[in-house]
């Protein structure tokens, strides 16, 4: 703000220097942008690449904004110099420590609802949607509703998850914005293992720390080749990512167990 010499605060940065405010922000602000474009996009039955396409276009045109100085939002610069949380210093060890604790309780907390989630009534619609989604339709269901429903959440998950990266990186702009990062996500899901919740975590773990050892040094300049070759491994190779591997393994193991124990005869009592 003192780089663009604004002499106060926009509007809608009002009521951030109150932290419970600040919270209820990080949720409702993307929560109400999903509910209100997935309101209009579901119920036009806009769905598979079309939907992609589109989400796509609204966060590059979100980028195109933010670039935007007028915006309040620091233009290229974004958003950085963060000095403390709560009277916390942010580079602070025990600050980066907590902050840390609480991503990983977030992570844990994030995945008992999507658990419950899914095993209810409600996931099971869910998967039928996947499966078949005229076919749900025609059964009476609501489809727009449940597709609302998990769209919104999802962003919702974003926005926490966007709050505790922001003071552990020291910085926010507009260039996360940027289609790359959202083509990533898909990539973590991939390689971690579409249909299972705990791919997605392991695919991000995976390929970011893939990341941190091709961006630095002299391996920076192979990092894209690296990331495009990983999603064609996984592609060709594992179209189940890792977790549907591994749970395709043991399945299999178990189920020679179970073959070879019905195979065994049982020696008659000795008289």
């Amino acid at each position: 703000m003192v780089f663009l010499n604004w002499k106060e605060l926009p509007v809608f940065w009002y009521g951030f220097g109150w932290f419970p405010y600040a919270l209820f922000m990080i949720v409702a602000v993307p929560g109400i942008l999903a509910f209100a474009f997935g309101w209009l996009a579901f119920r036009s039955r806009v769905a598979g690449v079309y939907l992609s396409i589109i989400t796509q276009a609204l966060t590059y045109a979100l980028m195109l904004a933010f670039f935007r100085n007028d915006m309040g939002l620091g233009g290229n610069n974004g958003l950085t110099d963060f000095k403390d949380i709560l009277g916390f210093p942010v580079q602070g060890q025990g600050t980066r420590a907590v902050l840390f604790a609480l991503s990983i309780a977030l992570l844990g907390l994030s995945f008992l609802l999507a658990r419950i989630l899914v095993t209810s009534a409600f996931g099971k619609v869910l998967v039928a949607i996947r499966d078949a989604e005229s076919r749900t339709r025609f059964l009476g269901y609501r489809v727009e509703n449940y597709k609302l429903v998990v769209f919104t959440v999802s962003a919702m998950l974003a926005g926490l998850a966007g709050a505790l990266y922001v003071p552990q990186v020291g910085i926010i702009n507009p260039s996360e914005f940027a289609p790359a990062n959202s083509i990533e996500a898909v990539i973590w899901v991939a390689v971690g293992g579409r249909g299972t919740l705990v791919g997605a975590a392991v695919g991000a773990f995976v390929v970011n720390l893939l990341k941190s050892v091709f961006t630095t040094g002299a391996l920076a300049a192979y990092w894209l080749f690296v990331l495009g070759g990983l999603f064609i491994l996984v592609t060709l190779a594992l179209p189940k990512g890792i977790m549907g591997t591994l749970e395709e393994v043991l399945a299999k193991r178990r189920k020679r167990g179970a073959s070879q124990d019905s195979g065994r005869t049982v020696p008659e009592p000795a008289e």
